[in-house]
């Protein structure tokens, strides 16, 4: 599979553009686990073009990711053309237009899954970032807005007529939020397009090697990308490509291993963002990388109230010790 130029291989697995979670320390090990594309999390067009510091801290991305795309979000087609040409500036991969957020602050504004109201609109935004931009342009997007307005065959042909070069697909409308099932029958109807020529990557729902090989087989998809299941199982990765590969199940890992991987978790996140942002932003990791434990309440509490890196190292020996 390619994107544009950038080759991927075959059934390529993406880590999937989220807020406050796909930052540089958890980017790190994803990609270690065998992520063949990766994002940023999403960053506010507005917020680009006015330079506020916390979405150009976003930008920050690294030779060791690629391939890597910047997701850019907004409403306004000249802000999201403006802060399209400046991502480009940082040299990712990619630029990614985000129309699949529904996040309600973000799609009743009319950005992310909000632009399914208007599809036209979504078609000259997109149409006037891949011509201000040169590198290549692709979509994220969802079904449609609602249960009655699944316009999404006939939206990925005209998206893919402005020249972006992939389109990704989450498998619900925006009113759905994340719940129910993905449905990814119509994301396999994109794909049997015969008009359609640029890859489509499917999304929603896989949580395991098994749902990752049935949405290849089944929906014929060029690649699949994956959001909250990584949170805690970064391995997901790995054992997806073990899985299609082989057809054999990988061994969940043991408490040394989730131990040994949050370690390095923590370090790569204390060294992009200093001790105490770091710390605080590894809280949301530390206790997913442990879920599974039983009787672990206790022990959860004192990873997620403390402060001190070397104090987390302890309490990580701890759990290795008593769990492991």
């Amino acid at each position: 599979m390619k994107i544009s130029h950038i080759e991927l291989g075959n059934n390529p697995v993406f880590l999937a553009p989220m807020e406050d979670v796909t930052d540089p320390s958890f980017r790190y090990i994803c990609k270690h686990f065998g992520a063949d594309m990766m994002y940023t999390e999403f960053i506010a067009a507005d917020g680009l073009v006015r330079d506020a510091a916390k979405s150009l801290a976003k930008l920050d991305i690294f030779d060791y990711e690629r391939p890597i795309g910047i997701q850019i979000y907004g409403h306004e087609l000249s802000s999201m053309t403006e802060a399209a040409k400046l991502a480009a500036q940082a040299n990712p991969d990619v630029i990614d237009i985000n129309f699949g957020c529904p996040v309600r602050k973000i799609a009743t504004r009319g950005a992310g899954s909000g632009m399914m109201l208007f599809p036209d609109k979504m078609v000259e935004m997109t149409r006037s970032i891949v011509d201000a931009v040169k590198i290549p342009v692709t979509v994220k997007t969802r079904l449609g807005w609602d249960e009655n307005s699944k316009i999404i065959v006939e939206l990925a042909e005209r998206l893919q007529d402005t020249g972006i070069a992939a389109i990704t697909i989450h498998g619900r409308t925006r009113s759905q939020l994340y719940r129910g099932e993905a449905d990814w029958t119509l994301i396999g109807e994109v794909k049997k397009n015969q008009r359609m020529y640029i890859p489509v990557i499917g999304n929603g729902d896989i949580d395991s090697p098994q749902k990752a090989k049935n949405m290849f087989d089944c929906y014929n998809v060029d690649a699949v990308m994956i959001g909250r299941a990584t949170f805690g199982q970064p391995w997901i990765f790995r054992n997806i490509k073990h899985y299609i590969k082989t057809g054999e199940l990988l061994a969940e890992p043991t408490v040394q291993e989730r131990v040994e991987t949050a370690k390095i978790h923590l370090k790569k996140s204390v060294e992009v963002k200093g001790e105490r942002v770091g710390v605080l932003e590894m809280r949301r990791h530390l206790s997913c990388y442990f879920k599974c434990l039983p009787d672990f309440k206790e022990t959860r509490l004192k990873l997620v109230t403390t402060n001190e890196p070397e104090k987390i190292i302890e309490l990580l020996d701890f759990i290795n010790e008593r769990w492991g």
